[in-house]
């Protein structure tokens, strides 16, 4: 444990000098404006359940995605260039536990991620006067569902990305299944097994008018998702095992 605690620590110093909180920051930001001007009438009092359906649709539906890409691309930089996996690998550690705290430290970091969007959904509501008392169960619900839904994704662009020594050719792939998310979405079939429109059906507040992939119930996504997570970081580990260096 304290080795891998260790590795983890490793990982956090390596990622604090390459601007990351400037990316943690991102998404947060520009839903701020979305949530200041979203459904703005006459003497309408907005609701924190629209708030949060407007605030988190560009959220989760791009930024998501697109983040636990770019988070997993930035996490094996360092190793893909002057050697950098021979060099890691040939300390005293494992390649298990090399594995998951990269894995782990690219979940923090969405969690990071969630946690300042929360502060933004927060700050607008009370500016907004938001109808009713902050929904704490609703709020939080959507945004645990969001962070547990991108566990599979995230484990697919640490596959995709410790096996591609090119920092950008896995982020172009990512974008560009990022972008049908909308179009995937309206499919109750395909939508919730697609990993990249997983953390917008999880983050949709639940109870509202729903359509397409968005009708599958909660419990029934997060399966969905969990079995996507195993199979995702089972077959990312073994290929990392295999990996020469």
């Amino acid at each position: 444990m304290g080795t891998f605690l260790r590795i983890i620590s490793a990982e956090r110093l390596k990622m604090s000098g390459s601007r990351v909180w400037i990316l943690l920051l991102l998404s947060p930001l520009i839903s701020l404006p979305i949530g200041a001007l979203s459904d703005m009438q006459e003497d309408k009092v907005i609701t924190w359940q629209v708030l949060l359906s407007t605030m988190s649709a560009v959220h989760a539906m791009l930024f998501l995605p697109m983040l636990s890409g770019i988070f997993a691309a930035l996490i094996c930089r360092n190793e893909h260039s002057d050697g950098g996996w021979k060099q890691l690998l040939a300390l005293p550690v494992t390649r298990t536990s090399v594995y998951f705290a990269k894995y782990v430290m690219i979940m923090l970091l969405l969690a990071a991620v969630q946690l300042l969007f929360l502060g933004g959904v927060l700050g607008i509501g009370l500016y907004r006067g938001a109808e009713g008392g902050i929904p704490w169960g609703l709020l939080l619900t959507s945004l645990f569902g969001g962070w547990f839904a991108c566990l599979p994704l995230a484990a697919l662009q640490l596959a995709v990305s410790q096996g591609w020594s090119s920092f950008g050719a896995p982020l172009a792939v990512n974008v560009c299944f990022t972008i049908p998310n909308m179009l995937i979405a309206n499919s109750s079939t395909y939508g919730p097994y697609y990993p990249w429109v997983q953390p917008m059906l999880a983050m949709s507040p639940f109870g509202e008018e729903r359509f397409g992939a968005f009708n599958l119930p909660l419990e029934s996504l997060m399966m969905v998702v969990s079995g996507s997570l195993v199979l995702f970081l089972a077959g990312g580990l073994l290929f990392f095992w295999r990996k020469a260096v």
